[in-house]
């Protein structure tokens, strides 16, 4: 990738970082751990990969994008803020009573949410129908979903990927957000998944393995799911929960803790040092 290509998407998932622990921080509450695990990807995403119109929210020919674990909002909210689809001072009122940000995804109160997400197994059962529909209507858009891997002990979500792999949905692309910690503990100790890779493989998926936080794979990783028929696509993504904060990295206890003042300006001044 040119230098000043990833120069700009290691301060745009900096930016997303510090967005989601600006929210977190106000509200005293939230998830922070999963919301940095997924910032690289989410910047890859929305400023690389996805065809989406910050003025036009819900234009028809867009790509889709699910929060299928919508427990991380604060990333996703800190995304579409800096894309310009609200104003990122808007931030600082998640999880408040009169904020259109709500502790997890929105579709009728948040622009730029395609699905409203939190019960987990639900976000990519909608995103196979979402890219269904893009097969029935004879659209080109895309649909991709972000699922947790602690989510992924969820039944529904193998059933979701029957159905994706019935269907031959080739448009698309599920990310697991391997960062291998979960609320309880270690996903593998507290009901293990894996290997996620020879089950998607049987359940018919084309994977690929990659780190989640190195911007060379994840857009090597995206190309190669355009590039794939028949089938559809799953990025096993392996992640940091945590990831830029040094004292939240592979830490399960901020799954869902928000820190305090004196830690969100020592997580604050971390993350801006990588700027």
């Amino acid at each position: 990738m040119e230098q000043t290509k990833l120069n700009n998407l290691k301060n745009i998932a900096a930016k997303i970082r510090l967005g989601a622990l600006e929210g977190v921080h106000a509200a005293a509450s939230g998830h922070p751990g999963g919301s940095l695990s997924i910032a690289d990807i989410m910047a890859y995403l929305y400023f690389e990969e996805m065809n989406v119109k910050a003025d036009d929210p819900k234009w028809a020919d867009r790509d889709r994008f699910v929060l299928s674990k919508g427990h991380t909002a604060p990333a996703l909210y800190a995304t579409l803020a800096l894309k310009g689809f609200f104003p990122e001072s808007e931030l600082a009122t998640l999880r408040q009573v009169d904020s259109f940000l709500q502790g997890h995804p929105d579709m009728k109160g948040t622009p730029g949410v395609d699905m409203s997400t939190g019960s987990l197994g639900l976000g990519i059962s909608t995103a196979c129908g979402m890219a269904l529909a893009a097969k029935v209507d004879g659209k080109s858009y895309r649909t991709y979903t972000i699922v947790g891997d602690g989510e992924s002990e969820e039944g529904q979500v193998w059933e979701a990927a029957m159905f994706a792999a019935h269907y031959k949905l080739d448009n698309l692309c599920v990310i697991i957000d391997w960062n291998g910690l979960q609320i309880d503990g270690t996903v593998e100790e507290v009901m293990n998944p894996t290997p996620h890779d020879k089950k998607l493989e049987a359940f018919g998926f084309h994977v690929i393995s990659i780190d989640g936080h190195d911007f060379d794979q994840i857009e090597a990783a995206f190309n190669e799911a355009k590039t794939v028929k028949g089938k559809p696509t799953a990025i096993i993504a392996k992640t940091v929960k945590g990831k830029g904060v040094s004292y939240m990295e592979h830490q399960v206890g901020w799954h869902g803790s928000a820190p305090n003042d004196e830690q969100y300006e020592k997580a604050v001044a971390e993350i801006r040092a990588t700027m």
